[in-house]
């Protein structure tokens, strides 16, 4: 973890953006109309005319800020040629926590991080109705408004406030979580769901909740909050320990300890192959 960071304009200038996206987003709560409100499917999974006006302007914040460099964002299309481990790309979700934000409750972020060769150097989790930005870059820390972070020190699923989430087709699906779910049941402090990846590790990275695993993930969910975590002082990984966690659809998050026995736990009584989630955007 790094106390003492040194000035980096470009991460001042994406965190500028979060910021003006997150204004975008505060002008549409509470204001849309059941027409500006759609199912993008049978998933349940929700898409508002907020999301694609917070997505339009940062696809243009970010082409004018930083020209030429592709963008991956969850409601775009996902084009089949785009080259996910190029030298620059950016991740983005315009608006992590939909149905929260459709319900009027405060946990929503506008999500953005810089890929490079495949791997997140620039992260900014922007909470608009919390006015709390936090943000990260490769070796040089992880902040939330300016202030220095780290990860929880717990080390025992036992002792641990946690924290998960439940893919919109969970009825659709074996793997689901729900089995997860009940079998930490019994062996943790508490469990919360925020509704959004984006903060849960966000507040991971802030020690505000010990650890996080969820499944059925896409990296516009994690890229940005996974690189809070590392520079934080924590660890995320996938079920299955060295996976990809940012392509691999599965995560946990928290200190290498607290990962390690959660870990344990997750798999106790599962097949080799869980969960075989595969590595690709189209695989879920």
């Amino acid at each position: 973890m790094n106390t003492n960071p040194q000035p980096c304009p470009e991460l001042a200038v994406v965190e500028t953006i979060a910021k003006e996206a997150g204004e975008i987003l505060l002008q549409w709560s509470g204001k849309l109309a059941a027409e500006q409100i759609q199912s993008k499917s049978a998933q349940r999974d929700l898409v508002t005319a907020a999301d694609l006006a917070s997505e339009a302007f940062l696809g243009k914040a970010l082409e004018k800020h930083f020209p030429g460099q592709a963008l991956l964002a969850e409601e775009g299309v996902v084009d089949g040629n785009l080259d996910l481990h190029a030298e620059t790309l950016w991740c983005v979700d315009p608006l992590d926590g939909t149905v929260n934000f459709v319900h009027q409750l405060p946990m929503f972020a506008v999500s953005i991080a810089r890929l490079r060769h495949g791997e997140p150097e620039l992260a900014v989790v922007h909470l608009p109705r919390l006015g709390e930005t936090f943000s990260a870059r490769r070796q040089g820390g992880a902040y939330l408004n300016g202030q220095a972070l780290q990860v929880s020190a717990a080390k025992s699923t036992e002792d641990a406030l946690l924290a998960t989430g439940f893919p919109y087709r969970r009825h659709l699906l074996a793997d689901n979580n729900l089995e997860n779910f009940c079998r930490l049941f019994l062996h943790q402090r508490g469990i919360r769901r925020m509704g959004s990846a984006a903060i849960d590790l966000a507040y991971v990275a802030a020690g505000r909740l010990d650890g996080f695993w969820e499944l059925h993930l896409s990296p516009w969910d994690v890229a940005a909050g996974g690189l809070l975590v590392q520079e934080a002082g924590g660890v995320v990984d996938t079920m299955r320990s060295g996976g990809d966690w940012l392509f691999g659809r599965n995560l946990l998050a928290g200190s290498t300890a607290l990962v390690a026995d959660l870990r344990s736990r997750l798999l106790a009584g599962q097949g080799e192959d869980f969960p075989n989630l595969g590595d690709r955007l189209q695989s879920s």
